[in-house]
């Protein structure tokens, strides 16, 4: 992609319904950028679901959260949240902007992309939902017909109307290429480390004292396979010196806490929340951090781990980002899903302490390619691009927008003329 200069200060939306779900990653990733584009000029807005304290919040906008039927509290522990879609708060967001980005392919997003399409703002996407992550949830990650339908569903309802897609890694690029996303530009673009996540030079607290620890963050979920750390550690002749640590919540808490008894874990498993200056602790006083997802669009969350200096140990799966960071395969990549090759690999780790210090220097000169300042600018790309083909009609990696779009788009713009909103509805909608 060539270099563009961005000439003027943006004014962006971005659009997540979940952005009021902070221990949310895709929240924080949106977040992230936003705070690094205001820092460079732009004006960003986040439209989202309003936060639950019902308080107003900075260059935050919104709208009532929508409760989904039966499936909440599952839901919930996924943390998400879904938000209702009232187009005259999303319309009154949108309206002036140069620039919306949308974060997931639901309605929430969509509405907002057909708002900014009747308005002709520029519009861009980012693919952060794995199709895995939700196959996974009714423990159907596996199951290939109905991922491939994920694909061709997120595709036909939003990323076959906006032409610019943000893909965090170069395995999803990849896959989406393979699912047939041949007509959208892609962007591979890290999600970024913040320099909060360094060295801090704390050492280990006293319940942890000559222990190894072993860590792993992120939700606790069928796909994320915290199971294979807890067998690999249960059958390990270093179980009584291994103390695990998963930072995160989820659905899968209090089955990984009976698994754990079960299996025999020597020292008691340690699942906590961790807030970010907490988890920047517990990163620092780590000694191997495992990431043993099956299916992961980045992971950068073992980027965080290795900046604060702890060994990471990842899955090989190919439907996982992840093991790209690996940086001498035979040490810190395992079989996916194989706690017996994940065990032979810590316990290679401890007992080698000399070639894992130089490995340690090694990913510690490797970790700032990944910071987010760097990330920005490609960003910024993106969306001067973006912008540009909306005004030389090059927007859709279509030919003609769907018609299905179309009668959304009148919809909307119908009921915003009901509400006084605007007083004519856009010539090609009529």
């Amino acid at each position: 992609m060539k270099i563009r200069i961005i000439r003027r200060p943006m004014k962006i939306v971005f659009v997540l319904e979940c952005a009021n779900q902070l221990n949310n990653g895709t929240t924080a990733t949106c977040n992230r950028f936003a705070d690094e584009l205001r820092k460079k000029g732009h004006e960003v807005t986040i439209l989202g679901c309003q936060f639950e304290d019902g308080k107003p919040h900075p260059n935050y906008i919104g709208t009532p959260h929508f409760a989904f039927p039966v499936f909440e509290s599952l839901i919930r522990k996924e943390g998400f949240m879904f938000a209702r879609c009232d187009v005259k708060t999303m319309y009154q967001a949108i309206q002036g902007a140069d620039l919306v980005h949308v974060f997931l392919p639901m309605k929430f997003g969509k509405t907002a992309q057909a708002i900014a399409d009747g308005l002709g703002i520029a519009v861009t996407t980012a693919f952060h939902l794995q199709p895995q992550n939700i196959s996974s949830a009714i423990h159907l990650g596996h199951f290939f017909f109905l991922n491939d339908c994920l694909y061709a569903g997120f595709k036909s309802y939003l990323y076959r109307s906006v032409r610019h897609v943000h893909c965090p890694s170069s395995m999803i690029e990849r896959e989406l290429k393979r699912h047939h996303f041949k007509d959208n530009a892609t962007h591979v673009i890290s999600n970024g480390v913040i320099p909060f996540f360094h060295k801090t030079g704390e050492g280990k607290p006293k319940d942890m004292q000559g222990k190894i620890v072993v860590t792993m963050s992120g939700r606790l979920a069928s796909e994320k396979r915290q199971d294979v750390i807890i067998k690999a550690v249960a059958g390990s002749s270093y179980n009584d010196k291994i103390q695990i640590i998963f930072c995160g919540q989820g659905p899968n808490k209090a089955l990984y806490e009976r698994m754990a008894l079960k299996k025999g874990l020597a020292n008691p498993l340690d699942i906590r929340f961790c807030k970010p200056e907490e988890l920047r602790s517990v990163l620092n006083y780590t000694d191997i951090y495992v990431h043993a997802s099956d299916f992961e669009i980045e992971g950068i969350s073992a980027i965080e781990a290795i900046t604060c200096g702890a060994l990471p140990l990842i899955s090989d799966s190919r439907l996982s980002a992840t093991n790209a960071f690996s940086l001498n395969d035979q040490i810190c990549l395992f079989k996916h899903g194989s706690a017996r090759d994940l065990r032979k690999k810590i316990e290679w780790i401890i007992e080698h302490p000399e070639t894992v210090e130089e490995l340690k220097q090694a990913y510690a000169l490797s970790a700032p390619k990944f910071a987010l300042s760097r990330q920005v600018q490609a960003m910024e790309e993106m969306f001067e691009a973006a912008v540009e083909d909306k005004k030389e009609g090059k927007d859709l990696p279509t030919i003609r927008p769907l018609k299905k779009d179309i009668r959304r788009e009148r919809r909307i713009f119908k009921k915003l003329k009901k509400e006084g909103l605007i007083s004519e509805i856009p010539e090609r909608l009529r």
